[in-house]
């Protein structure tokens, strides 16, 4: 049974859809990064998970259980939050116990002075304590339990924030881009930290996050939602590698994938005077983008059957440097991603030779989706018909 599953989620706000048929299914255990362009959809979607919003249509259903018209605080659902919402005039403490509290505790014992004389209460109190101390030197925040939320850095109120929704033990714990507040170099530090908490925990977790590189390094697997449609969901290699959409493409990828307009016909691909064969014949006169990523694109000495360029700029990142180099026959930017050694002696406006590794490039039919005819090098296509 999976922890988790959406079954076609649709909002809309006004006349605007945000979420359009939003389908998911989350495993036991299981680390999924929604992540995708400000505005798509994910943080509501998050929020309709934790009853915060309503579906126009759709079921959710948790543990097998469907949650329509189920109180949020019954759901058994923990959330953190970009702004962390911690209560100011709280410390750590007793913000991580909040939920300990609302769960273990009535209205009455919760009272102050009254509560304190009623029968269990002085016991129940001393367990969420003991277990507000455990979660915290868990996440080695216990020496800050006695600290207010204005007397903390942004990490450490991060880290209150992941030991308030963890101390509960949710079925679910869900994630609205909780590190966006913190520098990169911390940021780089959390992430490690709340993987290394969701293995010890175990816990089923759906993280939203617009930054692709959270979502890459941290998940099981990578749910893509462009314009309130999820568009592919697998794991971070796969998405990566074999993108069923040119919108995933485009998304996923620091530097940006290169697109270029094609046309493929009598088993050729062809663009800006090159020509790639296809390992499928099928596409004929049909107009196609092409997607190849930097990282398969070099500089090339012999420029017959290489496109000609010139560097418009260059980004030199210490272990690789990216060229930005717009195509002499047809205007558009190719990217490069090379080593320092292959890019020596290149400076911004000289004339180069690029070439492509063709089994590595990707065709787009004209609404987007993944082609399964593949470039290959002519001559290894000439040799295979003549095997």
């Amino acid at each position: 049974m999976n922890a988790l599953s959406l079954r076609g989620i649709t909002k809309s706000f006004g006349d605007q859809a945000i979420l359009k048929g939003v389908s998911l299914d989350v495993a036991p255990g299981e680390f999924i990064a929604l992540v995708g362009p400000s505005g798509c959809g994910k943080s509501t979607l998050l929020r309709i998970l934790a009853g915060l919003d309503h579906a126009d249509g759709g079921e959710i259903l948790i543990g097998g259980q469907e949650m329509s018209g189920i109180a949020p605080a019954d759901r058994n659902v923990a959330m953190v939050f970009q702004s962390y919402a911690l209560y100011p005039h709280l410390t750590a403490g007793q913000n991580i116990a909040v939920p300990l509290a609302m769960r273990r505790l009535s209205r009455t014992q919760r009272l102050p002075f009254v509560g304190s004389m009623l029968p269990g209460q002085r016991s129940a109190r001393a367990a969420i304590l003991r277990d507000v101390e455990e979660m915290a030197k868990s996440l080695k925040i216990d020496h800050l339990l006695d600290r207010k939320p204005g007397q903390m850095s942004g990490g450490q109120r991060q880290r209150v924030a992941l030991a308030r929704a963890m101390v509960r033990q949710p079925s679910v714990f869900l994630m609205d881009e909780p590190l966006s507040n913190l520098d990169a170099n911390l940021r780089v530090h959390a992430r490690g930290e709340i993987v290394e908490l969701h293995r010890r925990a175990g816990v089923p977790t759906v993280y939203v996050t617009h930054d692709q590189a959270e979502a890459l390094s941290m998940a099981d697997r990578v749910a893509v939602m462009i314009g309130g449609n999820l568009l592919q969901l697998t794991t971070p290699q796969a998405i990566y590698d074999d993108p069923t959409h040119l919108e995933v493409a485009r998304f996923i990828g620091q530097p940006r994938i290169n697109v270029v307009p094609a046309l493929a016909e009598n088993g050729l691909v062809s663009f800006g005077g090159v020509r790639l064969a296809l390992n499928d014949a099928s596409f004929a006169g049909t107009s196609v983008t092409l997607g190849i990523r930097p990282e398969f694109v070099s500089l090339s000495q012999n420029r017959k059957d290489a496109l000609a360029a010139h560097v418009e700029r260059i980004e030199f990142l210490g272990s690789e440097v990216i060229l930005y180099c717009k195509l002499d026959a047809i205007g558009e930017i190719m990217i490069a991603k090379l080593t320092p050694a292959e890019a020596n002696g290149v400076s911004a406006g000289m004339p180069v030779a690029l070439t492509l590794s063709p089994e590595k490039a990707m065709v787009f039919a004209e609404d987007g989706r993944r082609l399964a005819a593949t470039p290959v090098a002519v001559d290894a296509l000439k040799e295979k018909a003549h095997g």
